[in-house]
């Protein structure tokens, strides 16, 4: 036997082993034997590294130094779940999907696993790349640390499997493994890690591979996504992943069950919610999908989560301690958070000082006073919150809280407007924090992404009187930075440098940028498409505004009232005469743009384009896309396997209904 050959064995024997030990939990060799194979593999690479392949079972222990982690785009947006704490919100959840899909719905439940969401590029049935969730849209690359995750194939089984597909599942820490690093922690005299999902995180991060190796991650699939799924059903999918070698939740032991009633789901969360104590994995809740794939298109998204899921979060830990303070944080929208300063206690892995107190209905509602005893805990909020007082400790003489009338920076009477829960600032225009929260989210990576600047830096600048808001930042110059205290001559180098490259970046980012209340990424985008400029958006009236797709009378109102404020109207005009793009830069076609205008709306399998090409054809050649069906849309365009509600509901509505062939016609103007 030659040595390509002898490679090819022990790499197809080790991968056999790696998937019995670590996806099904048999051992059918010793530690001691399977060592010795690798070790064979490893000095025959070695040896003849021209045969050495990138999934081999010896990239397991890790070997290489990353300095730094790339960031890519997702092809398929990590979207993040709506969250629900209780069971009738799961069935509001359920009433919602039935509003829309008329036919039978089944679900998918599964447990929600408290660790790092990731997703894998298979090419060929090899691993090829694996990104973080990031912000949804781009993600880092840790293909080299998670290839030593070894309940993750490197090489698919069987040979039915797309060419190219991406998995999405959850690495996490196993309890066990996080004990074992704590103790050793402690033994050498440092700090113990505070929970399992943060080290996991911090762990996937790591520069040196072979130290993620020795952390023992793990990991289960719960997404399958093509351009061209072959699947009907988020199940079906889940089981031939199985098949494909992957690590899935265990039917047998109620990981994953079908349900077709409320009363099924609610007995899949009770279950699991004593349950889970015995699990050898932190989860913190329970998701509900949709299982068919063309309801869930037909359910579509929001514009932060799908329609078609929900999880939901189990109780927190709770533990009492005492209320010593409440202070008020002023964010960049003017909004005012109230925080309670506490007695510090341990909770859920972490040391807590602080919570939440929301709002002034919250605190009216618990009836707080300075020196109380208080019921604290996490539940699912990044900032834990009180959630109760003990009254039985309450003591004669504590005062009560009482919420503040004026900004606890700028001095100006606060406001709040009928149905909203905050109390704010009114004064954006000099109010120490607004100011500065708005040009920190001015630089900020989703909007104009300026290299050079951070926050500290920000607040440098704010305090030194060379900013007094975001427009002022073109405006800076070398010499009156360099006096400052840690300010280099190739530090503010970097700064001019990133504010120069910022005035390419396109009008929605811009636009986002500006910090318009309510007015996020995916708002921005279609306000941009819609007016195509900023003139047209500031004299939009309010009936316009909301006729644009998923702009309701809050987002409109806040609109109005930005533009209406002649500060505002200063700050873009300095924009604008900065060199910014406050128009959308339409790509040069020759002859008419036949969709423009067109609501149009696509839904099922096409044949000559992937979902996502035929959607950028058609905002390419001046189409607007719709989430949902209405009579305001002018075209459906029908695939294969279209849900047969949403055909019905067209019909119903008379609409234009045309085929991926019809809708090319269009675009050629034949």
């Amino acid at each position: 036997m030659d040595v390509k050959q002898r490679i090819d064995e022990l790499v197809k024997l080790l991968n056999e082993h790696n998937y019995n030990y670590y996806v099904l939990n048999q051992s059918l060799i010793t530690d001691y034997e399977f060592d010795q194979y690798l070790k064979e593999l490893e000095s025959l690479e070695h040896a003849h590294p021209e045969f050495k392949d990138e999934n081999s079972p010896t990239v397991r222990v890790g070997s290489d130094i990353v300095k730094s982690f790339n960031t890519v785009k997702h092809r398929f947006p990590m979207v993040s779940l709506s969250n629900s704490y209780s069971k009738e919100e799961i069935m509001e959840f359920d009433e919602r999907v039935k509003k829309v899909i008329e036919d039978k719905v089944e679900y998918i439940l599964e447990l929600k696993y408290d660790g790092v969401a990731i997703g894998i590029n298979y090419k060929k049935g090899k691993l090829f790349q694996a990104v973080t969730r990031g912000d949804g849209t781009r993600g880092d690359v840790v293909t080299q640390n998670v290839r030593t995750i070894r309940s993750i194939p490197l090489q698919l089984r069987g040979n039915d499997y797309p060419d190219d597909f991406e998995i999405r599942g959850e690495i996490f820490m196993p309890l066990a493994e996080f004990e074992r690093i704590n103790e050793e922690r402690v033994e050498i005299g440092e700090e113990p890690y505070a929970n399992p999902r943060n080290t996991a995180s911090g762990t996937l991060k790591m520069q040196d591979s072979s130290i993620v190796s020795l952390r023992n991650l793990n990991g289960f699939i719960y997404g399958f996504y093509a351009n061209a799924n072959p699947f009907s059903t988020h199940y079906d999918s889940i089981k031939k992943a199985a098949e494909w070698g992957f690590k899935i939740p265990v039917i047998k032991k109620r990981m994953i069950e079908k349900a077709n009633t409320i009363d099924e789901i609610i007995s899949f969360i009770d279950y699991w919610d004593t349950e889970r104590k015995n699990l050898d994995f932190e989860i913190d809740g329970i998701v509900i999908k949709v299982n068919n794939y063309h309801q869930q298109d037909e359910l579509g998204f929001t514009a932060k989560s799908p329609r078609w899921a929900i999880a939901y979060k189990f109780k927190a830990e709770q533990v009492s301690t005492q209320l010593e303070s409440v202070s008020y944080q002023v964010g960049r929208t003017g909004a005012i958070t109230p925080v309670a300063n506490l007695t510090p206690v341990h909770l859920a892995g972490t040391t807590v000082k602080r919570a939440s107190l929301h709002n002034a209905d919250q605190i009216e509602r618990l009836d707080l006073h300075i020196g109380d005893e208080v019921f604290v805990e996490k539940g699912g909020e990044i900032i834990p919150k009180i959630v109760g007082v003990d009254l039985s400790k309450r003591g004669p003489n504590l005062k009560q809280v009482e919420y503040i009338t004026h900004c606890p920076e700028c001095g100006t009477e606060l406001v709040r407007k009928e149905g909203e829960a905050h109390h704010y600032c009114p004064n954006d225009i000099s109010c120490p924090p607004q100011i500065t929260g708005k040009i920190a989210h001015f630089i900020s990576r989703k909007a104009m992404n300026i290299d050079g600047l951070g926050n500290e830096t920000i607040e440098q600048f704010y305090k030194a009187g060379l900013l007094n808001n975001f427009a002022e930042l073109y405006h800076l110059k070398k010499e009156d930075m360099l006096p400052l205290e840690r300010m280099a001559e190739k530090s503010a180098d970097n700064i001019l440098a990133g504010l120069e490259a910022s005035k390419s970046v396109p009008f929605p980012r811009v636009l986002y940028a500006l910090g318009i209340r309510y007015v996020g990424e995916t708002v921005a985008k279609k306000l941009a498409l819609h007016f195509k400029n900023i003139n047209v958006l500031m004299k939009a009236s309010f009936e316009e505004l909301i006729a644009v797709d998923e702009i309701g009378e809050r987002i409109a109102e806040s609109i109005i009232n930005y533009f209406s404020i002649e500060q505002h109207i200063q700050l873009i005009d300095s924009l604008k005469q900065s060199g910014l793009c406050f128009e959308i830069v339409e790509e040069k076609r020759e002859g008419p743009q036949l969709l423009s205008g067109l609501k149009i709306i696509i839904s099922g399998v096409f044949t000559q384009f992937s979902r996502d090409e035929i959607k950028a054809l058609i905002e390419k050649n001046g189409g607007i896309l719709s989430s949902s069906i209405s009579k305001n849309t002018d075209y459906l365009v029908a695939g294969d396997n279209m849900g047969p509600a949403k055909l019905e509901k067209a019909q119903k509505l008379g609409l234009k209904i045309i085929s991926e062939d019809e809708l090319i016609r269009m675009i050629e103007g034949k």
